[in-house]
C-alpha cells in the first residue's frame, strides 16, 4: 500500500484514519485455504462527513454517486485476488480512482460553430450528383 494516504489528484489525499477496512471470505471456487482466508477488503469511505476534499470537490461527487452512497457512505470491495494484501491494494486504487472521477471539473461547454459556406454547397453538389447517378440506374430503358 502506499503510506498512510491515497492521493486523489493533486494535493489532495485520503487519510488512513477516515478509511474503513472490512475483511470477509472471498465468494467462487477454491480449496481448502478459501474456506478459512478472509481475503475479500470491503473499504468504506465516509463522504458526507469527510474533512478531506475541498467543499467543491465534496459537492460534486455526493451529486455523481448519489446512487452508490447508503447514508453519505461510498464502499469498495475487492475480492479477485487470493492474497488480503493485494485485495486491499485493489480496493483502495479502486475508491481513490472512483473519487477522481467524480471529483473532476465538469467538461468545458462546446462552442457551435458555423458552417462554412463553400463546405455546405459542396456537399449538395455532390448530393444531387449522387441523385442523378441513382436515377440513371433505374431500368426503364433496358429492354
Amino acid at each position: 500500500m502506499s503510506g498512510p494516504t491515497h492521493v486523489i489528484r493533486g494535493s489532495v489525499s485520503l487519510p488512513e484514519a477516515e478509511l474503513i477496512w472490512r475483511f470477509s471470505r472471498s465468494s467462487g471456487p477454491g480449496g481448502q485455504h478459501v474456506n478459512t482466508s478472509d481475503s475479500q477488503a470491503e473499504l468504506r469511505f465516509d463522504l458526507a462527513r469527510t474533512k478531506a476534499l475541498p467543499p467543491v470537490w465534496k459537492e460534486r461527487a455526493l451529486e455523481r454517486l448519489a446512487d452508490r452512497l447508503v447514508d453519505g457512505v461510498i464502499t469498495v470491495r475487492a475480492s479477485e485476488h487470493r492474497s488480503q494484501w493485494r485485495n486491499r491494494e485493489a480496493a483502495s486504487v479502486r475508491l481513490a480512482a472512483l473519487l477522481a472521477e467524480a471529483t473532476a471539473p465538469p467538461p468545458r461547454a462546446r462552442r457551435k460553430t458555423k458552417i462554412p459556406r463553400g463546405i455546405n454547397e459542396r456537399r449538395l453538389r455532390e448530393k444531387k450528383q449522387r441523385a442523378d447517378t441513382k436515377r440513371g440506374r433505374t431500368g426503364r430503358d433496358w429492354s
